[in-house]
Formats: C-alpha cells, sequence, structure tokens
C-alpha cells in the first residue's frame, strides 16, 4: 500500500478562452490565480493555476486553454466533478452568488451525508461546492467572499467509469479505502490526507466513452511529500505493473504519469518546491513566467498568447 500519498495535488483540465477561464476562477469562484505560464509540450498555450493563497497541494485547479479546441464529450474513462470544499453554513450564500452571475447547471442536492451545489464552468466542467466542518485550511479571501464563505481547496472528485473494479483496486493499493456505497456510487477516502481526501467512483457500465476537450479533465494528480517519497510511489507501481514515466520537473513540482485500467490518466506530484520558487507570495500569477528553455523565445511567444485582462 502506497502511504506516501497524502490527498490530491491539483486537477488539470482543457478551456477554450483564457480570459473567460481566468474571470471565472478569480472574480466568480474568487480563487486566486496562482500561476501564469505555458504549456510545457505547446508554449503557445497557456497554463493558468488557481488555488489558496500560496498554491497549496490540495487546492490547485489548473488549465489548458486551446484557443477554438472542440467542447468535450461527457462519458466513462474520465474525471466527471471536482469537488471544492466550503465552510459548513455557506451553501445559500454561493446558492445566491451563482445564481446572480447567471452560472449554469446549478442543483443543490445531498449524497454520501453531504449539503453540495453542483454547477458548470464556462466549458460545461462539472463541479460541486461541498459544504465540510474541517477547520485546516483557509481561502482566498476576496471582495464579497469573506473566511465564512471561501473556498477551502478540493474535498475531492469523481470517476465516471464504465467497470470501476479495477481502478478500485488501485485506490486501495494507493491507500485510498472504501467508506460508503449507495447504489452505482462508491467512496473512497485516504487516510491521514491533506483535506483533498475523496474519490467517488460512479459506474456507469451502458454509457459512451467520454471524448476530450473543451471542459475536459486532462489528469488528476495525486500529492507526495518530497522527491523521494515520489520515487518510492514509482517503484512500486512498476512493480505492479503499470507503465509509468520518467519523473519530469514541472517548475513548481516533479511528477510522474500513468493510465489507470478505466482510462483515466493519473500524475503523481510532490508538494516542493512550490509555486513561490520564481515569484514573491505577494505576487503569484501576476507576470507570464516561462519554463527556462521558452525564456530566449518569450516574445515571440507572448505575441502569440491571448492576452490577459485582469
Amino acid at each position: 500500500m502506497l502511504t506516501q500519498i497524502k490527498g490530491l495535488h491539483h486537477i488539470t483540465s482543457m478551456a477554450a478562452s483564457a480570459q473567460t477561464n481566468s474571470d471565472f476562477f478569480t472574480k466568480t469562484l474568487g480563487l486566486r490565480r496562482i500561476k501564469k505560464t505555458v504549456n510545457f509540450d505547446d508554449p503557445e498555450v497557456y497554463h493558468l493555476y488557481y488555488g489558496d493563497e500560496a498554491g497549496t497541494p490540495g487546492s490547485v485547479m489548473t488549465y489548458f486553454p486551446f484557443p477554438h479546441i472542440a467542447k468535450g464529450r461527457q462519458g466513462t474513462g474520465e474525471v466527471g466533478e471536482s469537488y471544492f470544499a466550503i465552510p459548513e453554513g455557506s451553501l445559500g450564500y454561493w446558492k445566491e452568488r451563482l445564481s446572480g452571475l447567471n452560472v449554469q447547471g446549478l442543483a443543490e442536492y445531498e449524497a454520501f451525508g453531504e449539503k453540495r451545489l453542483r454547477f458548470q464552468g464556462p466549458d460545461r466542467d462539472g463541479f460541486s461546492l461541498i459544504e465540510t466542518g474541517e477547520e485546516g485550511r483557509s481561502g482566498w479571501t476576496v471582495d464579497g467572499i469573506g473566511s465564512a464563505e471561501a473556498i477551502r481547496g478540493f474535498h475531492g472528485a469523481s470517476f465516471r467509469l464504465e467497470d470501476g473494479g479495477a481502478t478500485a483496486e488501485l485506490l486501495n493499493f494507493m491507500n485510498y479505502q472504501e467508506v460508503d456505497r449507495k447504489d452505482n456510487w462508491t467512496r473512497f477516502a485516504v487516510e491521514g490526507g491533506n483535506g483533498a481526501d475523496f474519490i467517488d467512483i460512479e459506474t456507469l457500465p451502458s454509457a459512451n466513452r467520454a471524448r476530450l476537450g473543451a471542459g475536459s479533465v486532462h489528469h488528476i494528480a495525486f500529492a507526495v511529500e518530497d522527491r523521494a517519497a515520489q520515487l518510492e510511489v514509482r517503484k512500486a507501481l512498476l512493480d505492479t505493473g503499470y507503465q509509468v514515466t520518467p519523473v519530469i520537473d514541472r517548475d513548481y513540482f516533479w511528477a510522474i504519469y500513468f493510465r489507470t485500467p478505466g482510462g483515466i490518466l493519473f500524475e503523481v506530484a510532490t508538494n516542493e518546491p512550490g509555486f513561490d520558487r520564481d515569484e514573491d507570495t505577494a505576487h503569484l500569477g501576476e507576470a507570464l513566467k516561462l519554463p527556462s528553455r521558452y525564456e530566449p523565445h518569450r516574445a515571440k511567444i507572448e505575441a502569440l498568447l491571448e492576452p490577459i485582462t485582469d
């Protein structure tokens, strides 16, 4: 069992417009944009990061905005919803706020004993706000969103799978234990996590496969403390038969990737070195930061990127 894994690190999705994406997460949801950089494999595309004040692992939602990308199609083999944790008693505030801002797909509901508010992002991304009683995390506060309402980070995520059995076995290996089950839903929680501790599997044997596009989650990342722990995880996964990438330097964390039996791309990311390695915490997400290999091409890259106004 991989006791090194401590919950989610980040979730990365795809979008159509950088400006629309930035506005939604900073102005509608009140998250902080903690990094404005580019896709390591395609520097003509932004990689935008949102989270709490410092970009604490377990709070970070990230996006690749590809101009003119086709819409994704929901189905099996993907992350269905990203769950954000909010303080107890704040669901009514969020329902009123999101309704007033014409956010689509609003639906109040309960699942696994939790009060939730489902909504859609600009590209029909799937989200839920979930009231939690945790006290250990604090959110980023902005005008109109105080500490009694601010999003505290992730609570977890859901997977849509044709057959959840093999992925359930993988989650067990990753220190997630089944804690509840209802109808075609199974809930897993990691022991000793960082607050972003839950994975819900929705089994949909008759659904079509998902198609990646705007609004789709590209990958979901799990947190380990450091590179030593990551190497231990990588070895254990390789020994179990998974095809795992070499360790890749992502500037703000180190990453390994592998594909799950259900088709979802998993990442294991380190908590080190953090998002303040190239910017002071007070100014995170303000300047365009480039991986070192792209810095000589800054002028060309900046000319190709869609301007983002704050």
